[in-house]
């Protein structure tokens, strides 16, 4: 059971950030019921998207009277609900905090987008890069003299936002569990990833950290820390940036001790990476493995997609399982006692809904009633 196990969690169904924090909280051991729009086919392929793990479905009409009904006898038992609508949206439904929390005081209600519920862009759309612009996080990642380089969405939607949304919640149901009240918790992607790239505004404030991509220590720029392309067209990844790190580099590497001494110096780094990069490139990411991966040089090799469910270290951990035939990261992190897993593969949409609706009270003919008028999809 993991450490979540008598939690409920409703999800209203959305894309991207807010399944990834309905799918943390299923991880843990909660029960979260996701809301859908419409229940799949008969015969439907087996889902496989990942962030649907270890959660129920239930297929409901959410425009209907009844479906908004429906939902508000869920919150009664809920601990949280989690939503990503565009602000007002979920009033205007019937659904808002003010209608959940007039049957259950204690519930938290946790809101995602991207610029938040409130200031002048509350009610436009967006999207992670758009977001993360905003931040500064985007303007910091990229090669010097170079367009900033999108990071997939991790740093907006999943890092900024889902994980945001998922520890905000739960310190709200901490906070509740003292003072019998639930809130909202207002969750915007251009905080979060604001958020995560705290530690360049200390360094910014120390006078360590130039406003220009592709000219710090950890932006690319260093010698010591940056990708390299081996033999095979690979790559490999070091990030030797303590003295005794570096050194130990340099004796792997085999690299001239009275060249590459400058380490600190930005002057020397565009001509000392030239001269490593082409140290690397003499051998394969194999080979190179077999050097320093292991070591103190902090080494490793990139690997891809495929690769890395397959490598020692990742296997040993378990870092990666099978659900229903899909290869996907494993729940994390891990926990002595109370171990996180997932509960089953993702459920088709809408395939819970008779079992909920049962433990909510309706029976057999009511719920077929409620087919008919298309309160259940």
């Amino acid at each position: 059971m993991g450490p979540l196990a008598g939690l409920r969690i409703i999800e209203i169904e959305g894309l991207g950030p807010a399944p990834f924090a309905g799918m943390m909280l299923a991880d843990m051991g909660a029960e979260v019921i996701s809301i859908t729009r419409k229940s799949a086919p008969a015969g439907a392929p087996p889902r496989k998207d990942i962030s649907e793990r270890g959660k129920k479905s239930l297929a409901l009409n959410l425009k209907s009277a009844e479906g908004v009904e429906v939902l508000l006898k869920l919150c009664e038992s809920a601990d949280a609900l989690i939503e990503g609508f565009r602000p007002g949206v979920a009033e205007r439904l019937g659904i808002g905090p003010e209608h959940c929390r007039a049957r259950n005081a204690k519930l938290v209600y946790g809101r995602m987008t991207g610029w938040g519920q409130t200031g002048p862009l509350a009610h436009a759309a967006g999207h992670d890069l758009n977001y993360i612009s905003l931040s500064g996080a985007l303007h910091a990642i990229g090669r010097a003299g170079e367009k900033p380089v999108p990071p997939l969405n991790l740093v907006g939607d999943f890092g900024g936002g889902g994980m945001f949304l998922a520890f905000g919640v739960m310190c709200a149901i901490f906070e509740a569990s003292r003072s019998g009240q639930g809130q909202v918790v207002d969750v915007s992607m251009v905080e979060g990833s604001a958020a995560l790239m705290h530690m360049m505004y200390s360094f910014m404030a120390q006078g360590a950290w130039q406003d220009q991509r592709g000219s710090n220590m950890l932006d690319g720029a260093a010698h010591f820390y940056d990708t390299f392309e081996t033999r095979d067209g690979k790559y490999v990844s070091i990030g030797a940036i303590e003295p005794q790190f570096y050194q130990l580099l340099i004796e792997l590497a085999e690299l001239d001790p009275q060249t590459f001494a400058p380490q600190m110096d930005p002057s020397q780094w565009p001509q000392l990476k030239a001269k490593l990069a082409e140290v690397i490139k003499t051998k394969t990411r194999e080979q190179w493995c077999e050097i320093m991966e292991g070591s103190d040089v902090c080494f490793a090799p990139v690997l891809s997609m495929n690769e890395a469910p397959e490598h020692p270290h990742n296997v040993a951990r378990q870092s990666y399982i099978d659900v229903g035939g899909v290869v996907q990261p494993a729940p994390a992190p891990k926990f002595e006692r109370t171990a996180p897993q997932v509960q089953h593969p993702p459920h088709q949409a809408g395939a819970d809904s008779e079992q909920l609706l049962a433990e909510l009270g309706y029976n057999a003919e009511s719920m077929a009633q409620l087919r008919e008028r298309g309160v259940l999809t």
